[in-house]
């Protein structure tokens, strides 16, 4: 099970990774390894729609379970990475990179520091 340093993680299994003011957001491997297989990434906001910390941008189906993924940050969607729509399982193959979700302009750094850093979350895993 991988977590990797200087990302910043949810209770609810989602990590944000800032690069160049701009956050990517994904499932960490712990909940695609939970999940199983995924085969449909449903996400539910738009390009240019806003979001606050916690609201759900849309949902993840494994062949046994639906989950739903949440916003760990505030702001603006400003890319959603159209790989996943054709290839879903690609979130269980490179959930850290390759399989990242959507792309958020955070309207509000602050929240950030209500986020598990790697040490805590690998705590809350059992690692």
């Amino acid at each position: 099970m991988k977590v990797i340093e200087g990302l910043k993680y949810t209770k609810d299994h989602e990590y944000v990774k800032l690069e160049n003011g701009v956050g990517i957001v994904g499932i960490t491997d712990y909940a695609q390894n939970e999940l199983g297989d995924i085969i449909f990434v449903d996400v539910t906001v738009s390009i240019g729609s806003e979001v606050k910390q916690g609201d759900v941008v849309g949902s993840i189906e494994a062949v046994k379970t639906v989950a739903e993924v949440f916003s760990p940050i505030s702001g603006k969607i400003v890319e959603i990475n159209s790989q996943i729509k054709d290839n879903a399982a690609i979130l269980n193959q490179d959930p850290y990179g390759e399989g990242w979700i959507l792309k958020i302009e955070p309207s509000n750094q602050e929240e950030l520091d209500n986020l598990l850093d790697s040490e805590a979350y690998s705590k809350l895993i059992g690692l």
